[in-house]
């Protein structure tokens, strides 16, 4: 029986354990955090969005330019798939407003809980607070644990090792030297699905850091609208109608140092029915006090309209084309640490079609190592799990061709 070592238990790296032992191999699964899918639990505490209904066609979009090496993983693992596994661990879902879909129980810990029984009753081993460190000669694996330094034989390594975001739930992106230095090709890290900063006044900063913008909509000047939600931070824009966008905010800042996006404060409504509320208000009442009765907006947006350095326009007409466009410059991205994902990663030309690196044969990655993108809405997690299962086949296949190449001692 082959023994396969996976190093890290987020969904990319489980999923693979899953697949591998349900394949017949011997499986022990290497994690260096107490527990086991860290990130999951947190981001199930606003509701556990595991994958998306939209149809697959369109589905596969979302990936961008990572859609051609994803795609086969995606197709051969698809929503309806991860949903059918889910409901097959006595945790069915259901599919929200917006298409979004989540576990019954809104929070990933039954569902991590499930997962683990069945992991267990596949004869997988979960070694929790093992870091690993590199190779200890050929199909030999080093690991740290609070016990001092272990070798684990293995005839094929599956690498989960996540990105470089959230570093406190184990995904710190520290894996990159040791890929490096074995010459496996890699592309910087850069934040994704993340917050913005701008250079706010000390007043705006000051009386509104929190507060959320409900029912917005935001374009990046050339380039796609989003509507949603955003919250003003002390150091910019964050939520998910600026995630949506990030891709474009974040590259159009590396090439221009600045980018803008425009506020619609109403997108349900006009510039001309803005404007015939707006021309109601008697003249002498102040600019708040204008944008409360017509408009019903709150004081942070008001604070949005004045933030430019200038006056806003009394004319109802003016007001009504700056309330639908309030500008806003942006002048970095937020820090890795704090994006909900990042882009960078392994390289698609350092992987061959099972996943595989062509610099240390039988070594295998998956999940959020690879250097793709999606935006929120369950396309990260679903391309974790697929990736995961890919990459499992992709073990498999290799030592049924007789594995007789090594990965690095």
């Amino acid at each position: 029986m082959a023994h396969i070592v996976v190093i890290g238990a987020g969904p990319a790296g489980l999923a693979a354990a899953e697949a591998l032992a349900a394949g017949g191999c011997a499986v022990t699964v290497v994690e260096r955090m107490p527990t086991i899918g860290r990130k999951m639990l947190m981001a199930g505490r606003g509701g556990l969005n595991l994958t998306h209904s939209e149809p697959l066609d369109r589905f596969l979009t979302r990936y961008g330019a990572a859609r051609r090496w994803l795609e086969p993983a995606l197709r051969a693992f698809s929503p309806d798939d991860l949903r059918a596994w889910a409901a097959a661990l006595g945790q069915p879902c259901f599919v929200g407003s917006s298409g979004r879909v989540f576990p019954r129980a809104m929070k990933a810990s039954p569902l991590l809980r499930a997962w683990g029984a069945r992991l267990a009753e596949q004869g997988v081993t979960i070694l929790t607070r093992h870091d690993w460190t590199g190779w200890a000669g050929p199909r030999r694996v080093r690991v740290v644990s609070p016990r001092g330094e272990r070798v684990l034989a293995a005839d094929a390594v599956v690498l989960a090792l996540g990105g470089a975001s959230w570093a406190r739930l184990g995904a710190d992106g520290a894996w990159t030297g040791l890929l490096a230095g074995g010459g496996v090709a890699l592309a910087p890290f850069r934040p994704a699905n993340c917050g913005f900063r701008s250079n706010w006044s000390d007043t705006l900063r000051a009386r509104f850091a929190g507060t959320p913008l409900r029912g917005i909509a935001l374009t990046q000047e050339g380039g796609p609208t989003v509507r949603g939600e955003a919250v003003v931070t002390a150091r910019g824009l964050e939520g998910g109608a600026v995630y949506a966008l990030s891709a474009g905010l974040r590259d159009r800042i590396a090439a221009d140092g600045q980018a803008r996006v425009m506020l619609d404060l109403r997108p349900d409504m006009t510039e001309a029915a803005l404007a015939e509320r707006l021309a109601r208000v008697r003249g002498r009442e102040s600019l708040s006090n204008t944008l409360r009765k017509a408009l019903r907006l709150p004081a942070v947006a008001v604070a949005l309209l004045r933030e430019g350095g200038a006056a806003p326009p009394r004319d109802a007409a003016s007001l009504a084309r700056l309330v639908k466009a309030v500008p806003v410059t942006l002048t970095a991205p937020d820090s890795l640490d704090r994006a909900i994902s990042v882009a960078g990663g392994v390289r698609e030309d350092a992987v061959d079609a099972r996943f595989m690196l062509r610099a240390w044969p039988g070594v295998f990655v998956a999940g959020e190592m690879l250097d793709w993108e999606a935006p929120t809405g369950g396309y990260l997690l679903q391309a974790c799990f697929a990736t995961g299962r890919a990459a499992a086949r992709g073990v498999l296949a290799w030592l049924q061709e007789g594995a007789k190449e090594r990965y690095p001692s």
